[in-house]
C-alpha cells in the first residue's frame, strides 16, 4: 500500500517508494512489514500532521468592507443627479416651453429606467451609472432633434398640431438610426465582455442598452403626448414660449407678414 502526498509518492531514506505490505486487515490494530525504522517514523509523522491537540485563540478580528467601491458609487450617483438637473435647466432656458416638457419627460424617463433596473434586476456600479448618465444625454438628444424640426415648421407658419406631426416625422429617421447603432454597439460590448469575463463591460453595455430603449419610449411617446396636450389651447398666442426666433419669424416672415411685405399693385382700368 503506497502513500502519496500532493499527488506524488512518498520516497523513503533508501530512495525507494514507501509501499509497505499489509499482512492482515487493519481494524483497531494491524501489522505491516517491509519498512525500515526511519521510513516508519517519517510515515508516522506525515500521517499525524495536523492532528496535534493545539487550542486556537482569537487574537484579533477585523471586518473589511469595500469602502472604495461604495464611495465611487455614491459619487457617481451624485454626479448623475447633478448632470440630470443641469440638462433640465439647459433645456428649459434654451427651448422654454418645449424644454419644460422635455424636462418632465426626462423625469418620467429616469423613473421608468430605475424601475426597470429594479425589476431586471441590475446592480448599479460605477460603470453602470456612467452608462445611465450617457443614456440621459441620448434621451435629450432625441428631444433636441424633434424641437429643432418643430421650430422650423413654426417659423414657416404651420399650426402647432402640424408642427408637432412634421417635427416628429422628420426627426424619427435620425433618432432611429442613432439608437439602433448604439444598440448594436451595446450588443458587441456585451458579447466581448462575456467572452473575456469583463463584468464591468457587460454591466455598462446592459445598462446603456436598457437606457436607450427607455429613452426612445420617452422621446417618442411621452414627449409627444405632452406636446399634444397643448394643441387647442391658447399657447400659440404666446410665441415667445417657443423661442425668440419663432416669435420674430412669425411676426416678420410668417404668412401674414409675408402678405404685408408684398408690394401692393393695382391695375389701371383698361380704356
Amino acid at each position: 500500500m503506497a502513500f502519496f502526498l500532493d499527488g506524488e509518492p512518498i520516497i523513503g531514506a533508501s530512495g525507494n517508494i514507501v509501499a509497505p505490505a499489509v499482512q492482515s486487515q487493519i481494524s483497531e490494530t494491524g501489522s505491516i512489514s517491509g519498512l525500515s525504522l526511519a521510513d516508519a517514523q517519517t510515515l508516522d509523522t506525515l500521517l499525524r500532521t495536523g492532528a496535534f491537540p493545539v487550542p486556537l485563540t482569537i487574537v484579533q478580528q477585523e471586518d473589511v468592507d469595500a469602502t472604495l467601491g461604495d464611495t465611487a458609487v455614491v459619487d457617481s450617483v451624485q454626479a448623475g443627479l447633478i448632470a440630470i438637473f443641469v440638462v433640465m435647466a439647459f433645456m428649459i432656458l434654451y427651448y422654454r416651453l418645449p424644454g419644460a416638457i422635455a424636462a418632465s419627460a426626462l423625469f418620467v424617463y429616469v423613473s421608468v429606467t430605475l424601475a426597470v433596473f429594479k425589476l431586471a434586476p441590475v446592480t448599479i456600479t460605477a460603470a453602470g451609472m456612467a452608462a445611465f448618465v450617457l443614456s440621459v444625454g441620448m434621451a435629450v438628444d432625441a428631444n433636441i432633434l424633434i424641437f429643432e424640426r418643430m421650430k422650423e415648421e413654426l417659423r414657416l407658419g404651420r399650426s402647432l398640431a402640424g408642427a408637432i406631426d412634421a417635427g416628429f416625422a422628420r426627426a424619427w429617421t435620425s433618432i432611429r438610426d442613432s439608437n439602433v447603432s448604439t444598440l448594436i454597439t451595446c450588443g458587441i460590448l456585451f458579447w466581448f465582455g462575456d467572452q473575456f469575463g469583463a463584468s464591468l463591460v457587460k454591466g455598462f453595455a446592459l445598462t446603456l442598452g436598457l437606457g436607450v430603449f427607455v429613452s426612445m419610449f420617452s422621446a417618442i411617446i411621452v414627449t409627444r403626448t405632452f406636446l399634444q396636450v397643448l394643441v387647442g389651447t391658447s399657447v400659440m398666442r404666446h410665441l415667445w414660449l417657443f423661442g425668440a426666433d419663432v416669435e420674430e419669424a412669425r411676426h416678420v416672415g410668417g404668412p401674414a407678414g409675408i402678405m404685408s411685405q408684398r408690394p401692393s399693385t393695382t391695375s389701371a382700368p383698361e380704356p
